[in-house]
């Protein structure tokens, strides 16, 4: 038998997220309150995304938008495509910023395509649709926050990605520096070694273990929690500017690190007011996300 799919447009809200958070690398998320808004009706035939805000006239208008790719793959997790689909995309996170913006596509795509199919979030619950997504993806720390909000931890097993999700204390609020020009997430890994110190790694292991109990209950820890020497050291040379405003933030007692791959440049304590990045930062105090990518829709309010 079939799948029924809705025949009136569903919507998620998906928020930007901020990973490795210093020493989590590759496992701590963080969401946040920027948000990219998109929607999906099933159409008789064809695939179309129209854009809107960050990336307009830059990204596909086809399949091999990450949107439509994400939404088919987890179609074919059930088993069957509609004949046809339109979304419309309104995006705000920043494109290549370390700001999750790939990875709030790829968990709207699948949200999206769950909330089309009649029982499509107890056919595919979130701990299926947290696999999907960091299949697509490539590793889970993005994608878990954005799925799930709040300050999440992420693994992989043989069977693939899993995450929990933890409350951040209310006192966090992040300010995210966010600079002109672009990162790849591609080139930033290039720039790390195959091997590192065992010191390194031992470091790295209490730091981010520290960094759990910072920020979820004695957030007076975050600026020793949030010390790094797995990635960021390494990556400095590619992003002189984000290295150097890191170390004046750190300089005077915040909480900084380098957002994701970056360029962007988060802050979890207050930052003095005086402090100035320089004009080639934009400064966005933002909060933390604590719902993460819920969709809309009438079949999803009638499942």
């Amino acid at each position: 038998m079939g799948l029924t799919f809705a025949s009136e447009p569903v919507s998620v809200r998906t928020p930007a997220t901020s990973a490795n958070l210093g020493p989590g690398f590759d496992a701590l998320g963080l969401a946040l309150t920027l948000y990219d808004d998109l929607s999906a009706r099933v159409t008789e035939s064809g695939w179309t995304v129209t854009v809107t805000g960050e990336g307009a006239g830059e990204l596909p208008g086809d399949e091999t938008h990450l949107v439509l790719r994400a939404m088919l793959a987890t179609f074919d997790e059930f088993g069957e495509r509609p004949p046809g689909l339109a979304v419309e995309c309104v995006n705000r996170i920043p494109q290549a910023r370390g700001l999750g913006s790939s990875s709030a596509a790829i968990v709207g795509g699948v949200q999206l395509a769950r909330g089309l199919v009649a029982g499509g979030l107890r056919r595919i619950d979130d701990e299926a649709a947290l696999r999907i997504a960091a299949r697509l993806e490539g590793h889970p720390d993005n994608v878990a926050p954005c799925l799930l909000g709040g300050f999440t931890i992420a693994w992989s097993e043989p069977a693939g990605a899993r995450a929990v999700r933890l409350a951040p204390a209310s006192t966090v609020h992040p300010t995210v520096f966010v600079p002109a020009e672009r990162g790849y997430t591609a080139s930033a890994r290039a720039a790390l070694p195959a091997q590192v110190p065992h010191a390194d790694a031992s470091f790295n292991a209490g730091r981010a273990a520290l960094l759990t109990h910072a920020l979820t209950s004695d957030p007076s820890l975050l600026w020793a929690a949030t010390e790094d020497r797995l990635h960021q050291g390494y990556r400095a040379e590619a992003m002189p500017g984000t290295a150097s405003l890191v170390a004046s933030l750190r300089s005077v007692g915040v909480a900084a690190v380098v957002s994701g791959a970056g360029p962007s440049v988060l802050a979890l304590t207050q930052v003095p007011a005086d402090f100035h990045p320089g004009t080639e930062w934009r400064a966005e105090s933002l909060g933390v996300d604590g719902a993460g990518a819920l969709v809309k829709g009438s079949m999803v309010e009638l499942a």
